[in-house]
């Protein structure tokens, strides 16, 4: 379980970096960002949901 943790943390701080990067004008990087947040918290939420239904919840 300790994985979907780190990569849910990894996922909010790649957030907070875009969101820095789009305050700044710099749009490019925050697009990459973005696409590193999203990658992370996807990975965490299927880690997620792999753990739920192993453990016999829903």
């Amino acid at each position: 379980m300790r994985h979907v943790y780190i990569r849910g943390i990894l996922g909010m701080v790649w957030m907070g970096s875009a969101a820095v990067c789009g305050a700044a004008g710099n749009f490019r990087m925050a697009v990459f960002y973005g696409l590193l947040c999203g990658l992370c918290l996807r990975s965490a939420w299927a880690g997620y949901r792999k753990e739920r239904t192993q453990k016999g919840g829903r």
